[in-house]
């Protein structure tokens, strides 16, 4: 990769200077050394557990995130051998969506409850049926969703009101970390984006929001730029870290707007795809931009940079879920190539993959996956791909939705751990009827949070894409088979319309038997 430096690195050596990008994910805090040419010259995931003690519930113990963010840095510092004076700068990525409630000593008097977590359903029902959740979405650009931390906020405060009145503050995960780190509560422009609290237009907490959610203002962090710069790093951390309290921090953004810059994607018509657990279709634009039925988000990156797209909560989750069911004892990737033994729209049989329910397009919580069409000629291998097709068809969904709103692609830039699957990227190509490109990294949520970091410590006056894209793989549509894909879509959205209320029928009888 090629950059075009800044004039903070004139007096640096290019051979020596690294950022560490912290990327705190759903499964695993994945940590990068970059150097200043954009290539990644160490990493190191660690994994942590997700638990669901109850249907519903997906939750994270706040402080084992917390020791993988300290556990990563201190592991790519000893291993490529770096010190303090190394490192230009840290900077954060974080999941969307998360809720811890804190007392006033900053403890933590709840687990993190991630973007996964649907136990909001009714809530989030009710605020769509009587009127109140579009014009909120209207002003935040967070759709209405059990994902968002303002419907977590409302179930804790009708099913939980002794907790709820006894919390001092409520943050997210990297919030969480921050204020461990440094002694401060900020939130990022971008995070807060994501919470249906944060007014687009003045940038500040929307009071009527904050009303709905009954919290004020004092009890959420201090909203600050993605670029905003912290300094004083706690002692034992720096030293845990292999770090100097001094070291610049850059606070970062949301994992979704930075996979955009991390692949290249800031020009408007370039559509970013990231698939790993779950999925989303990101596109930049100059200004907010909002769907006017609420099924698309739109995020800020900078105050010059806007993300407008969809997440999907069924991404590679589905693959492994049917990898496991079928081909027991067998890893994903050796599973994978076999549906290309099967043509293009796996001969008549369609899945919805909405095993998780389900955000855009439907956002619906009690969505179901179905098998449709299934017969007895019908193989394991056709399943396979029924179920690749279920994911690429929620992809392509959005992808329409986006295109009704304005933004119509004109190429795609894939991540996330499906951008390995020649199969999988080959189908979206086939699918979207448009080039996909997939760079030799995959890593696109670090390296977004190191290009904004070192655009943060240029002042924000360089380029916030510094690195030119790196040469990967080229996937071009075959023609035939986006016909024949084509054909299918309609049939395939209207398999949920239909199914909708009969979706709601089978939920509260698996909540019964649950129960």
């Amino acid at each position: 990769m090629d950059l075009r430096r800044g004039r903070i690195f004139a007096e640096m050596n290019a051979d020596h200077k690294i950022v560490i990008a912290i990327d705190i994910g759903t499964t695993s805090t994945k940590t990068l050394a970059v150097d200043l040419a954009g290539n990644i010259q160490g990493s190191e995931s660690i994994e942590y557990p997700l638990h669901t003690p109850s249907p519903g519930y997906a939750e994270q113990d706040p402080d084992v995130i917390y020791e993988a963010v300290l556990e990563g840095v201190a592991s790519v510092m000893k291993k490529g051998g770096y010190s303090a004076e190394n490192v230009v700068c840290a900077a954060f990525s974080s999941a969307n969506h998360s809720l811890i409630l804190l007392d006033d000593s900053g403890l933590p008097l709840t687990p993190s409850i991630t973007w996964a977590d649907l136990r909001g359903a009714v809530q989030a029902e009710r605020l769509l049926a009587d009127g109140t959740g579009l014009p909120i979405y209207s002003r935040t650009g967070t759709p209405i969703h059990p994902m968002s931390p303002l419907i977590k906020l409302i179930w804790m405060r009708e099913e939980r009101p002794a907790l709820f009145y006894t919390a001092c503050h409520f943050v997210g995960i990297k919030e969480y970390i921050l204020n461990k780190l440094f002694g401060v509560m900020v939130m990022d422009h971008s995070l807060a984006s994501a919470t249906g609290l944060f007014n687009l237009e003045t940038l500040a907490w929307d009071k009527e929001a904050l009303l709905l959610a009954g919290i004020s203002e004092e009890q959420l962090p201090r909203l600050v730029p993605t670029t905003e710069r912290l300094d004083g790093l706690m002692p034992e951390a720096a030293e845990r870290m292999g770090l100097s309290t001094s070291t610049a921090f850059i606070v970062g953004a949301q994992d979704g707007v930075l996979a955009n810059l991390g692949i290249g994607a800031v020009e408007e018509g370039v559509l970013a795809v990231t698939i790993g657990t779950s999925g989303a279709v990101r596109t930049a634009v100059s200004q907010p931009t909002f769907d006017p039925a609420g099924r698309l988000f739109c995020y800020a990156l900078t105050s010059k940079h806007w993300i407008v797209g969809g997440p999907s909560n069924n991404g590679a989750i589905v693959a492994k879920w049917i990898t496991d069911r079928i081909y027991p004892g067998k890893a994903i990737e050796e599973v994978l190539p076999l549906a290309a033994a099967v043509p293009a729209g796996a001969n008549g049989l369609l899945f919805l993959p909405l095993l998780s329910g389900e955000r855009a397009p439907f956002w619906d919580a009690q969505a179901k996956g179905v098998m449709f069409g299934l017969t007895l000629s019908h193989s394991e291998t056709d399943m396979l791909r029924a179920a690749m097709e279920g994911v690429m068809f929620q992809i392509t969904a959005i992808a329409s939705l986006m295109k009704q709103a304005g933004e119509t692609p004109k190429e795609v830039r894939a991540s996330g751990g499906f951008a390995r699957s020649a199969l999988w990227c080959q189908m979206m190509a086939d699918m979207l009827g448009v080039p996909v490109s997939v760079p030799l990294s995959v890593e696109s949520s670090g390296l977004g949070a190191a290009q904004l970091g070192l655009y943060a410590m240029d002042g924000c006056e360089g380029p916030l894409l510094r690195w030119k894209m790196d040469e990967g793989s080229l996937y071009v549509p075959d023609l035939i088979n986006h016909k024949q894909y084509q054909s299918l879509l309609p049939l395939y959205l209207s398999l949920y319309d239909r199914l909708k209320e009969p979706m709601r029928e089978i939920s509260k009888l698996q909540n019964t038997l649950v129960g």
